[in-house]
């Protein structure tokens, strides 16, 4: 065999040595880049979660102890004045509800719109704030006065909402407080092409209805 024989012969294993060996850097950098891409998100999305849940329940825990201080405290209530009723917990979105219901009396307890509910309502809450040092958004209703009402203001609203969707004027509707005025938002929300705003300063603030 020639000298010029060798040296082709030489170069050919060198270049196929060189790409064998080119070959494997390549596999070992694709999968070297591969591997931390699949484990780290999926470790953080579970961390993620696990923080989520333990949120949602020491949330839900605060208050249930938020309408079991109100439910004691309206017990005694209800004994100093002699009125008859059954105190219901609940929860709905981030606020504790107590019910009082089954007393003949207790339309003493509502009022006239509402004012004495409002009152009782207030001290339940300060009682809560005494026990647990935190501001309470606790709901209180009795003889199933506040779900009439929500459910009379929901009518109201979406009716007013049809009407400014007709006539394209706009309306005002009576002074409401701010529980009120809320439900009133809600169900106009709820009806494409009008908006709702409230206007005036308490206790005549008031919401009025737009044409969007």
């Amino acid at each position: 065999m020639s000298a010029d024989t060798d040296q082709e012969t030489n170069t050919d294993n060198a270049v196929s040595a060189g790409d064998g060996a080119s070959e494997v850097v390549v596999v070992d950098t694709e999968q070297s880049d591969k591997e931390p891409v699949v484990a780290e998100p999926e470790n953080v999305d579970a961390a993620q979660v696990d923080d989520e849940d333990v949120d949602d329940e020491d949330s839900e825990d605060y208050l249930v102890e938020e309408g079991e201080i109100a439910g004691d405290y309206l017990e005694q209530l209800l004994d100093v004045l002699d009125f008859d009723g059954d105190i219901d917990l609940d929860v709905e979105g981030d606020r504790a509800v107590v019910s009082i219901d089954g007393g003949s009396d207790l339309s003493k307890l509502v009022g006239r719109k509402g004012e004495v509910l409002d009152a009782l309502q207030e001290l339940t809450r300060l009682a809560v704030q005494q026990s647990t040092g935190e501001r309470s958004k606790l709901m209180l209703d009795v003889a199933g006065w506040r779900a009439n009402r929500r459910s009379e203001l929901s009518t109201l609203g979406v009716e007013a909402a049809r009407r400014v969707l007709e006539s394209g004027e706009r309306e005002e509707l009576t002074p409401m407080t701010p529980f009120e005025r809320k439900i009133v938002h809600d169900a106009v929300a709820k009806i494409d092409g009008v908006d709702s705003e409230s206007t005036g300063v308490e206790p005549s603030r008031r919401v009025v209805v737009v044409k969007a």
